[in-house]
């Protein structure tokens, strides 16, 4: 009986229900309607520089009505400045709208910026710039309206100020000083006066936080002046006390420009503390104050006539070492001309110019037919094949020794015959040599098949050059020539795609604008083109025309060389140091990728390609290392295909160190474990000659030597100069691997080069203490590139400390840092530094090139090892 009741009403029930919720709709509708007819709207005209005072809710809506002439050629800035003076406004804010005629501007009050984590910081006091739109009539009036309302239905008290900026617009070279913070930004314009296409815009400051960017935009509507979006558009950068950016006419059609200054909300941008993180989300956190005085110049950019005498300037230090080096070159032909002449005509020679041929004081000249019958007596000696010394000093007793004490020149040519003899037996075995089919090292070795000979001269006490320069000349001729092959083609692989790299960095920062990606000197950045510091790269090309000159100097060697071989000189085939060029021109191949590689670096420097100006230092270290050594161990010296995959692995751990060794003391305990190891293992192969083994039994023949020259019977090194040399090595090493284990450096890739460049420096210094305490002699060519390099490296490395910027710290922190240009208006320290170390480097190579002309003539039985 119920259920039936209940289906019989059902229908009624639900239209009236229907009806409930329509007549219910009727009736909000009604009352928001009523509101909103109660709502009302006042229109003020308003005037410039009054401050008015007011309360707005959610029933009222305030316009106020400003008018102002523009004019054409002057250009007048509008601040508009709003206080909030009622408490709780952050739940329910004012919204503030600038309608004008061409732009509209809108904000909140209080504003909230946000950090970093959504951190929300309110500000009541907001000041703003208004924008301009330009104005194609001489003079025009234009009317703007600022409409105030809230959602609030509690009255908020507000203040609004609407006033003119008289230094809206900066001029050239006249600085302007100002205050702005997070909500109060401030921005001016500059035009570009007549004759000048480019400027350099300086932002400074006494403070270094709060932190702030400084923005260039174009003239429109509208200008991005707050934290939130002012890396919209333009070119941008983040300062503490400096900033700096050098803008051309050619970006901006309108030959004028807005220079934007905005403080940020937090300082971890610049290097900063951060705050504390909020302990709810949408917690609002005091900002305190951060006003921040400033003063801004806009100042002429260097002209084209500057870029010219830079340039020239440039090609103008490294041409005149071409020239230098041609003059030397002459005067040393020259000489050698007639020392030639003067052993081929000693009558016409003084007796002074004969002393000083053959060294002895007081020599007075022979006769000419007491030459022409030793002549003929040195032909009749060459005719009989004299093979040994044993005959040459027969003959010598037979031609009579009172003759030869009476004229020391009979007996200077009577040596020379002597040796034309040892010669022709020397060139007679090396033809033999040339007869074979094969020249690779790996099949023909003149010591493959006598290993134990090898054994016994290596490890003799005593070492002569001529013990470590048994095998033939041509392979290891050949063997030192991939050195230069294989750099050649690593560079070559290395730079294609550093090049294309760098060039999409500087693609980024033109598009993007954010100059904080490089780490300019903005104080003495020149762009060109695309280019933005110009300077910092054709200061390089130092590097690039003293390695092709030191090419050409090695070039000119190795072709006199090679005549003197054809010719069966005995010099060149028994005597001074065993001339491989194959290490030299690996050596200034690696210079010359050098300048390139670092001229890629300051196209846009970071962190993250500073190895494309490391890279190549590491190799010529290691280089001018190996050549040291090869010098004196020819035979047992590294093939290349060693010492690369070394200096590959060497590259390996700097990009390491740069990606991962900053604070991570991991990766600096294993680096320098591993450092202590290589030391060892290197210092083991020094000391032996190679003559060792790494295998399974290395630890047993430890003890065994310990025990049979230290407990046995206590037993000095016998190889006492190798052991000082490896002990030095030893600690110098050993203190930096301790060193970076307790400092950690952040700029791990200097940190390794300078072990390296340690290590070369102290093999150096004892290759020259050696080379004294052997009784040897440094020629005055060698000694005057020895004193000039040493000078150039003093000034050069005066310069690099400088520091003109770092990017171990923030860009903000890093352009504290810069300096103004300090050579024609063009070049800034670091450029100097580029100068005097790509003429430092020349002059060391040139060291390594002549520092042991002075054996030229010495047999290599009587050159040490060392």
């Amino acid at each position: 009986m119920v259920l039936r009741s209940g289906c019989k009403f059902g229908p009624v029930l639900v239209w009236f229900r229907l009806g409930y919720v329509v007549l219910l709709w009727l009736c909000v509708t009604h009352l928001r309607c009523a509101r909103a007819e109660t709502k009302t709207v006042v229109q003020k005209d308003a005037e410039f520089d009054v401050t008015y005072n007011d309360t707005v809710t959610s029933d009222n809506q305030t316009i106020y009505a400003f008018n102002h002439t523009v004019s054409r050629n002057k250009t007048e800035g509008i601040r508009v400045t709003v206080d909030v003076l009622s408490e709780g406004a952050e739940s329910s804010p004012i919204l503030f709208v600038v309608r004008q005629k061409q732009a509209v501007l809108s904000f909140q009050v209080p504003l909230i910026l946000r950090g970093l984590y959504q951190r929300k910081y309110p500000y009541a006091h907001v000041g703003r710039t208004l924008c301009q739109p330009p104005t194609r009539s001489l003079t025009e009036t234009q009317y703007f309206f600022v409409d105030v309302s809230t959602l609030s239905s509690l009255g908020t008290h507000y203040q609004l100020r609407i006033s003119r900026v008289d230094s809206f617009t900066l001029h050239t070279d006249k600085k302007f000083s100002f205050t702005a913070s997070p909500s109060q930004p401030q921005y001016f314009k500059y035009v570009f006066p007549d004759g000048v296409d480019t400027v350099i815009v300086k932002v400074n400051s006494e403070m270094t936080f709060p932190c702030s960017v400084m923005s260039i935009q174009d003239i429109q509507c509208p200008v991005y002046d707050l934290d939130n979006n002012v890396a919209f558009i333009g070119m941008y950068q983040t300062m503490t006390k400096t900033a700096a950016i050098t803008v051309q006419r050619k970006d901006f059609p309108s030959n004028s420009f807005y220079v934007v200054v905005v403080v940020k909300t937090e300082d971890e941008a610049c290097g900063g503390p951060l705050r504390f993180y909020p302990l709810r989300p949408d917690e609002l956190i005091d900002a305190g104050n951060r006003s921040k005085t400033l003063d801004v110049v806009v100042s002429p950019a260097i002209s084209s006539d500057v870029y010219v005498m830079g340039m020239l300037f440039c090609l103008g230090i490294f041409l005149s070492f071409y020239l230098l080096t041609f003059l030397v070159a002459c005067v040393e032909n020259k000489r050698m001309h007639r020392r030639r002449e003067g052993l081929l005509n000693p009558a016409d020679m003084s007796p002074a110019e004969t002393a000083s041929l053959l060294g002895k004081p007081g020599v007075t000249p022979v006769s000419p037919y007491e030459y022409g019958s030793f002549v003929d007596n040195a032909s009749t000696l060459s005719s009989e094949a004299i093979t040994d010394s044993i005959a040459s000093d027969a003959n010598y007793r037979y031609m009579g020794q009172e003759t030869l004490k009476r004229r020391p020149f009979l007996t200077a040519i009577h040596h020379v015959a002597i040796r034309i003899e040892r010669s022709l037996e020397s060139v007679a075995g090396r033809s033999r040599h040339e007869s074979l089919s094969s020249i690779e090292e790996d099949d023909y070795d003149t010591l493959a098949d006598i290993d134990s000979d090898k054994n016994i001269v290596r490890t003799k006490k005593y070492l002569c050059v001529s013990d470590l320069a048994r095998k033939d000349k041509r392979v290891l001729s050949k063997k030192y020539q991939i050195y230069f092959w294989n750099i050649v083609t690593i560079g070559v692989f290395y730079a294609l795609p550093v090049i294309q790299l760098v060039i999409t960095y500087q693609t980024v920062v033109n598009v993007t604008g954010n100059q904080d990606i490089c780490y300019y000197n903005f104080l003495c950045a020149h762009p060109l083109g695309n280019l933005s510091a110009f300077n910092n790269i054709l200061s390089n090309l130092g590097y690039v025309m003293l390695g092709l000159l030191f090419l050409l100097i090695v070039l000119q060697r190795d072709i006199i060389h090679s005549r003197a071989l054809d010719r069966n000189d005995l010099n060149a085939l028994e005597c001074g140091i065993p001339k491989h060029f194959g290490l030299f021109y690996a050596m200034g191949t690696a210079l010359m990728m050098e300048g390139l590689l670092s001229a890629c670096y300051h196209v846009c420097p970071n962190y993250t390609n500073f190895q494309f100006d490391t890279s190549f230092m590491y190799m010529i270290a290691g280089l001018c290392v190996l050549k040291l050594y090869q010098k004196r161990h020819p035979d047992i010296n590294a093939s290349a295909y060693t010492a690369y995959a070394c200096l590959a692995a060497v590259i390996f751990f700097s990009v390491l160190g740069v990606v991962f060794g900053k604070g991570n003391m991991v990766f600096w305990i294993v680096f320098s474990v591993l450092h202590i190891l290589a030391t060892m293992l290197l210092s083991t192969q020094l000391y032996y000659m190679g003559r060792w083994r790494l295998n399974s039994g290395i630890l047993r023949r430890i003890v065994y030597v310990i025990y049979t020259d230290c407990i046995r019977q206590c037993s000095g090194p016998m190889y006492i100069d190798r052991m000082v040399l490896l002990v030095m090595g030893n600690i110098v090493n050993w203190s930096l691997a301790a060193y970076g284990l307790l400092k950690t450096p952040n700029d791990f890739a200097s940190y390794l080069l300078a072990i390296a460049i340690c290590n070369l420096l102290l093999y150096f210094a004892f290759y020259i203490i050696m080379k004294l305490r052997s009784g040897e002699r440094i020629q005055c060519m060698a000694m005057v590139c020895i004193l000039f390099t040493a000078v150039v490296w003093g000034f050069a490395l005066f310069f690099f400390f400088q520091g003109l910027s770092t990017w171990q710290k923030t860009p903000a922190e890093s352009r504290e840092h810069n300096r103004d240009c300090i050579v024609l208006s063009f070049f800034d320290d670091h450029d100097i530094w580029h100068f005097l170390s790509s003429i430092a480097m020349f002059g060391s190579f040139l060291v390594l090139l002549t520092m042991d002309d002075d054996l030229d003539n010495v047999q290599r039985d009587k050159i040490f090892v060392f």
